[in-house]
């Protein structure tokens, strides 16, 4: 999944900015938050692919590459990997724009596993796409 080009790979889903609030002790983002904001993203791009409810069940290939900083925008790429009978595995990537000339830099990637769940939180077949 390495992407080692300049660009990012995949579709953009999710833009925000890191705040303060989400800084550690050391002045950096919290990778938590970048992880949580990363699995907004898969989850929007499951519950589209799945047209339908559908939960996070792993993260695998976790990788940290660089900081985040107070002020970047954090923008989260995805690709559906694979899609099973009631799973989905999305590839995503952690990208930021730095400063007022928007230097881009890849932070993170990640391949999440969702699973397409009923209204009783059981799994179900994700459906297949028309044509």
């Amino acid at each position: 999944m390495t992407n080692t080009s300049d660009a990012p790979e995949g579709e953009l889903t999710l833009r925000t900015v890191a705040m303060p609030a989400d800084m550690n002790g050391n002045g950096d983002i919290f990778g938590g938050w970048v992880l949580s904001q990363m699995d907004i993203a898969c989850g929007i791009v499951a519950r589209e692919r799945a047209q339908g409810r559908s939960t996070t069940v792993a993260v695998d290939a976790m990788k940290f590459i660089r900081p985040v900083s107070v002020g970047d925008v954090l923008c989260v790429y995805t690709h559906i990997k694979r899609v099973g009978r009631t799973s989905m595995a999305i590839e995503v990537e952690a990208w930021v724009r730095r400063g007022a000339l928007g230097a881009r830099e890849k932070v993170t990637e990640a391949v999440f596993t969702f699973v397409a769940i009923d209204e009783n939180g059981q799994p179900r077949p994700v459906p297949d796409l028309p044509g």
